[in-house]
């Protein structure tokens, strides 16, 4: 079943996050993953959402998810992710 990870975002340092994100895509070629949205809210419609950002990716199944996040030329990325922006990444199966 396909798989999603999607990335709710806070930059902090926008030349780190800008670092950052010019690496993500290679680390997702090997996994077959696809960048399917990188966009900035335009507005909160219901709730409460605190972020600016959202990224999603799209994987052929939660097995290719688990591999890219452990992966270690992903956790290589992480601390200067965690130095860019805040990020909650939260993975889930679906059509």
């Amino acid at each position: 079943m396909t798989a999603y990870v999607i990335g709710h975002i806070t930059v902090k340092d926008a030349d780190k996050w800008a670092e950052y994100r010019s690496q993500v895509p290679e680390t997702l070629a090997p996994w077959g993953a696809e960048l399917v949205l990188r966009g900035t809210r335009m507005a909160v419609l219901s709730g409460r959402h605190s972020h600016s950002d959202t990224v999603v990716i799209r994987f052929p199944d939660s097995e290719s998810v688990a591999k890219w996040y452990n992966s270690a030329a992903y956790q290589k990325l992480i601390p200067l992710r965690t130095q860019a922006a805040d990020v909650d990444l939260i993975s889930y199966e679906g059509a």
